[in-house]
């Protein structure tokens, strides 16, 4: 249902923002926390100080640059950490976080992961980690980027994304052997206070409310939905923190449940991240950090024992085709 008590203060229904209403929209946005302190530093510290250990199994790789200094930002270089020893018989297992970079847990979760389970897992995969896709939306605590665009809708060809089109970049480059995607996402209240109303005036229509999930859930792909792949990752988070329910309709932000705290999305035709890839073994993990149930070490954990878990999964299924 259309819910105008959120109606957004920039733009005119039924008329899709221009350049007017984009610059407007841009000049709300503020720094309000640091990608240089709380991802790059942590990194650096991890993987290029021979003591932490990691240096011997993985290295820093910089991936791009986006500049944003023109719009009043700064420059972000883009990081992916990587397999120092890359092997090209070994199976490969991507790991992506912070495309919506407001989404804290996917990228805390990603740093999280490499500092406790990279050295681990090295030794039976090639391991590609992109923990902050969209740096400006983790600093701005923003959803797009800095034209008003959706990281996760423009996973295309010619993408209009700069965030995107890094990823997909460096992701092609390493793409032989693919057999895992695990991309980190939480879905917040802000959905429905900020970015939905938000969404609905930059394209010119009627905002639609939907109730969010109170708890973790998947998001499979519609066209490789991978059900008892899926089905393993619900069972190990749900040792960790509750799994959401179906609303009345049956359904989770408007799909219908497939399963257990699964929905599906056609992901290649919306251009998601998940979709950028053949990998064999997909899913888009949807934390819940609001829940008065969840504190933020139990969004993080969620999103370590995903992976985790995903790639045990795979190792041992991955001969059966």
């Amino acid at each position: 249902m259309s819910n105008p008590v959120n109606a957004y203060p920039i733009g005119t229904l039924g008329i899709a923002w221009g350049e007017v209403e984009r610059a407007a929209w841009l000049a709300q946005q503020v720094v309000q926390r640091s990608y240089l302190a709380e991802v790059v530093t942590p990194l650096t510290v991890m993987l290029l100080h021979r003591d932490s250990g990691l240096a011997d199994v993985a290295e820093l790789v910089e991936y791009g640059v986006l500049d944003y200094q023109a719009q009043g930002f700064a420059k972000y270089p883009l990081y992916a950490v990587r397999s120092r020893n890359w092997q090209q018989e070994h199976p490969t297992v991507l790991v992506t976080g912070g495309v919506h970079g407001y989404e804290t847990s996917g990228v805390q979760g990603a740093l999280q992961f490499i500092a406790q389970y990279f050295s681990h897992y090295s030794a039976h995969v090639n391991l590609l980690v992109l923990p902050c896709i969209s740096p400006w939306g983790y600093e701005t605590v923003n959803r797009w980027n800095p034209a008003a665009i959706d990281p996760n809708r423009s996973f295309v060809a010619a993408s209009a994304s700069a965030e995107a089109a890094a990823a997909m970049d460096v992701v092609q480059s390493h793409t032989s052997n693919l057999l895992v995607h695990i991309d980190l996402h939480e879905t917040t209240d802000t959905d429905n206070s900020e970015f939905g109303p938000a969404k609905a005036a930059r394209d010119g229509v009627a905002f639609e409310y939907h109730d969010i999930p109170d708890g973790f859930y998947l998001v499979g792909d519609s066209e490789n939905p991978a059900p008892d792949f899926q089905r393993a990752l619900i069972a190990a988070v749900s040792q960790v923190t509750h799994i959401a329910e179906a609303d009345a309709d049956g359904c989770l932000i408007g799909a219908p449940l497939e399963q257990c705290g699964v929905i599906n999305y056609a992901k290649k035709a919306l251009g998601l991240c998940g979709g950028m890839t053949e990998a064999r073994f997909v899913t888009t993990t949807e934390v819940y950090p609001d829940s008065p149930s969840a504190s933020p070490a139990q969004c993080n954990q969620a999103q370590v024992v995903t992976i985790c878990k995903a790639i045990e999964f795979a190792l041992q299924h991955s001969i059966s085709k």
